[in-house]
């Protein structure tokens, strides 16, 4: 085994293990019907899981309190965003284990939840500054850079995810409309305007930068055989555009966290934001009200003593 540095947790070899996890793949796609991206997530906490309990022969024997103990274990040297994603995924696991027969009943109710608290944090966002400085750094006379620009603008301007930029197909634009479809979770599809200055980027990578192939993707990659962005792809995109504004690395949310806040801040209710950032239920959006300050002042009480 070896050390993640990023995650601070334990990484498994292949092993005997690649036969199982690639039926578990199969069965995450075709009866669960997962991304690309989540299947191979899965997978990933699946490989850690199963070299901590002996391999796939020992799946057979597994109890309850074999996956309790694993978990707490696991969580112990985790972050709490680790620690939920193999909750999750071990959840998934355990249920494709009992689905195939290989346990007897199925022990997904035997992973204990993660201690976290719905809203408890702030939505971090960035600067305006921040995020000039971001988009302006993308050298757009070297090959990458018309399309790290369009990507980023996208982000920035739209609030889209990372995989959704990355999903974007060609025929998902409509130019004389001004407005692209955009696939987001659950499959759904919604049309959002086209802003004038992520139009202009995009319109910029696809006539002066992208190469000619077959591929319908919006943003390929620039060596053959040209290849459609992955999820992990864009925020790399991002994680280079950090280190050339000398900024700490970040994530692609940080920009829908942005676009909300200053929606916020200029007037927009909760439901158009959430409207804007496709969140499919308001709690997501809720969180919005917090960033707020000024909205949420005159709802303090006065503190006991206290001059009015």
């Amino acid at each position: 085994m070896e050390t993640d540095l990023d995650s601070g947790c334990v990484q498994a070899a292949d092993g005997d293990s690649a036969g199982l996890l690639a039926e578990f793949r199969l069965w995450l796609d075709r009866e669960r019907g997962l991304s690309a991206m989540t299947v191979r997530c899965y997978s990933k906490q699946a490989k850690y899981f199963l070299a901590a309990v002996g391999g796939p022969e020992a799946v057979s024997a597994l109890d309850a309190g074999k996956v309790t103990a694993f978990m707490v274990d696991w969580s112990r040297d985790c972050s709490t965003g680790w620690a939920k994603a193999m909750v999750t995924s071990l959840r998934a696991f355990l249920r494709f284990a009992h689905a195939t027969g290989r346990t007897a009943v199925s022990l997904a109710g035997a992973v204990p939840a993660v201690a976290s608290w719905r809203l408890a944090g702030l939505p971090r966002g960035l600067k305006a500054a921040d995020i000039e400085m971001l988009l302006a750094g993308c050298d757009r006379d070297t090959a990458t850079g018309p399309r790290d620009h369009a990507v980023l603008s996208l982000l920035a301007r739209l609030g889209l995810r990372g995989a959704e930029a990355a999903g974007l197909r060609l025929d998902d634009i409509d130019w004389r409309a001004g407005e692209i479809a955009v696939t987001g979770k659950g499959s759904r599809t919604e049309r959002l305007p086209l802003p004038a200055p992520a139009g202009e980027a995009l319109a910029a990578w696809l006539t002066g930068g992208r190469p000619g192939c077959e591929s319908r993707a919006v943003f390929v990659t620039m060596r053959r055989p040209y290849r459609p962005l992955t999820p992990e792809a864009v925020r790399a995109v991002m994680g280079r555009a950090c280190e050339r504004a000398g900024l700490e690395r970040r994530g692609t949310h940080r920009f829908r966290h942005a676009l909300a806040t200053e929606m916020l801040r200029a007037g927009a209710s909760l439901p158009e934001i959430g409207q804007v950032l496709r969140h499919r239920s308001q709690l997501s959006t809720s969180i919005y009200a917090k960033a707020g300050q000024d909205s949420l002042r005159p709802l303090a009480r006065p503190w006991p003593g206290e001059a009015r």
